[in-house]
């Protein structure tokens, strides 16, 4: 057990310290308590925690943010992709370092965290421009912001630096509001089709119909194709990432084997006509396809073709050809299963959570299937 004694500064005030042995039977001691009854209490914790195995010694809490903050940083470019890493480093370069880089992480306080999220919701991000509204950071942007500073410090609990992580548990700002997905119809396809350059117009129609992500699509070599079976081999992800296109395994880490349509045979025939095998599918073969610009590149430009041939064609982007592959291919009567292979996903329950507006029909088949069933129950029990 320890011990509480009292001493005086060079000021002449009073104040206390305790003074105890570590579990390995070092001695230490903590000064600065104001009253003998502060000081007793935090004995009190001291020796419930050695008790417990959950003893922090104050000492390990001294290391910084900043010192913590590269090292997570480092360990999370060895397991992410760079379009998920990169993000990070902006949110802790931007938001994190400049804030909480040279505080302790035994300093840091719930409330301060919490004061932290509020002003980050409420900070403007870059200038209005005459008389358009200063716009303030997205929930996207605060969310990643304290991702950061959480993840570090729940490295400093497990290292115990710390006993809890104080950034945990705060009110952070709703998700942003996401828009509604856009399904093309067949014909709606075909209108884009039409409204499309003839070098992307196969790119826009295979992405239509199989559900690929643009990064796996603009991945496929020639050798990913097999056109007896008409499938392709997703087994690689281009991604543009700050200007720089990266090439890595699929979003899930796991290759997988995509039907195509017979009407887009002859085209991937043509498309690989002169390539090696290791020559990309799309494009001039040595160069990935670069995702359009969402403001004047040439996806846009066909949809407003499009648009001006049909003022009821929805503006969409590529990814929404995703979203229209996966609900025709629902229209067609395919399984959740088969459509979870052809998307990539997960899980058949992360389809269904993400497409549940498409499986809505089946809900009715239920309900009219459970009438009918009755209804021929009550029948037979009727008749004589």
């Amino acid at each position: 057990m320890g011990s509480v004694y009292a001493y005086e500064t060079k000021a002449g005030k009073k104040l206390y310290r305790i003074v105890y042995r570590r579990p390995d039977h070092s001695q230490t001691q903590e000064r600065g308590f104001a009253r003998k009854a502060d000081a007793e209490r935090r004995l009190r914790e001291v020796e419930t925690s050695k008790d417990r195995g959950e003893y922090i010694d104050p000492s390990s809490a001294s290391a910084t943010v900043g010192y913590l903050g590269e090292i997570w940083l480092r360990d999370r470019e060895g397991v992410l992709k760079p379009s998920s890493y990169l993000p990070l480093v902006s949110a802790w370069q931007t938001h994190v370092e400049p804030r909480w880089g040279t505080r302790t992480v035994g300093s840091i306080r719930h409330s301060e965290v919490q004061t932290w999220i509020s002003e980050l919701a409420s900070t403007t991000t870059g200038r209005a421009k005459g008389d358009a509204p200063a716009r303030t950071a997205s929930s996207t942007t605060v969310r990643r912001a304290h991702g950061v500073l959480a993840g570090i410090l729940d490295v400093a609990v497990r290292d115990r630096r710390l006993a809890r992580n104080v950034a945990r548990d705060v009110d952070l700002p709703a998700k942003g509001s996401t828009k509604p997905r856009v399904y093309l119809s067949h014909q709606q396809v075909q209108q884009l089709v039409d409204a499309t350059r003839p070098q992307h117009a196969t790119l826009v129609l295979f992405l239509a119909y199989t559900g690929l992500r643009w990064g796996e699509a603009t991945a496929l070599r020639v050798r990913h194709v097999e056109a007896l079976r008409r499938r392709v081999k997703v087994e690689e992800n281009a991604v543009l990432v700050a200007g720089l296109v990266h090439v890595g395994t699929p979003k899930t880490h796991r290759s997988r084997s995509v039907p195509y349509p017979e009407f887009l045979a002859l085209p991937i025939a043509k498309l690989a006509e002169g390539k090696s095998r290791d020559d990309l599918l799309f494009g001039d073969g040595k160069i990935h396809v670069k995702l359009p610009a969402s403001r004047n590149g040439w996806f846009t430009g066909a949809v407003a073709r499009a648009r001006d041939a049909d003022r009821t064609f929805p503006r969409i982007t590529p990814h929404d050809l995703r979203h229209t592959a996966a609900s025709l291919a629902v229209q067609a009567g395919a399984h959740v299963k088969a459509v979870q292979r052809m998307l990539g996903h997960a899980s058949a329950a992360m389809t269904l959570d993400t497409y549940a507006d498409l499986f809505d029909d089946d809900l009715d088949a239920v309900a009219a299937a459970l009438d009918q069933a009755r209804r021929s129950a009550n029948v037979a029990t009727l008749l004589p």
